[in-house]
């Protein structure tokens, strides 16, 4: 088996991996963004929040390199990311299927309602949803980017499931 200062060599390109998959769907959102003039609303920012969080663990699992208990540590706090931001997708792609009547009017931006109002009161309001999280301006494939974004979470989780088990089946 390879190796890379003594662990196996599977595990850090897994956790590498999840890395990249992170940045490029940051970068792509950016280009979304900046490039095709798509503002993203306020679940598009947690979601966004959530790839970073999910990516900044992933490169440092895969610096690291961690033995039996850090790969489960790991795999743990990215799993409970990953299900935050599918619990958050989820939510947008629900408020993007709703009909028209039923959908909430648009709101202030993400930035106002965090400056204007308590933590937990900020994200209540963020999860009630906005006109502009009805909006779906892009899809591939069927799928908006709230599907997109849920899909892939799946997938990173799934991932950190995977790369956990690895680690526990290595000897200590």
């Amino acid at each position: 088996m390879r190796t890379i200062a003594g662990l196996p060599l599977m595990p850090r390109l897994g956790y590498l991996a999840g890395f990249l998959a992170c940045a490029s769907l940051i970068a792509y959102a950016l280009y979304l963004q900046y490039y095709e003039f798509q503002d993203p609303c306020p679940l598009c920012l947690l979601q966004r929040m959530a790839y970073m969080a999910l990516g900044t663990v992933f490169l440092v699992a895969a610096v690291h390199g961690p033995g039996r208990t850090g790969a489960m540590i790991y795999g743990g706090l990215l799993f409970i990311v990953a299900a935050a931001g599918a619990a958050t997708a989820t939510r947008h792609v629900w408020l993007q299927h709703l009909p028209p009547d039923r959908a909430p009017e648009c709101g202030p931006s993400l930035e106002f309602i965090l400056r204007k109002y308590p933590t937990f009161q900020a994200f209540e309001k963020v999860f009630g949803g906005t006109g502009q999280c009805t909006e779906a301006g892009w899809s591939f494939l069927g799928l908006t980017i709230a599907g997109w974004s849920l899909l892939w979470f799946v997938l990173l989780g799934m991932l950190a499931l995977y790369l956990a088990w690895l680690g526990t089946r290595r000897r200590p």
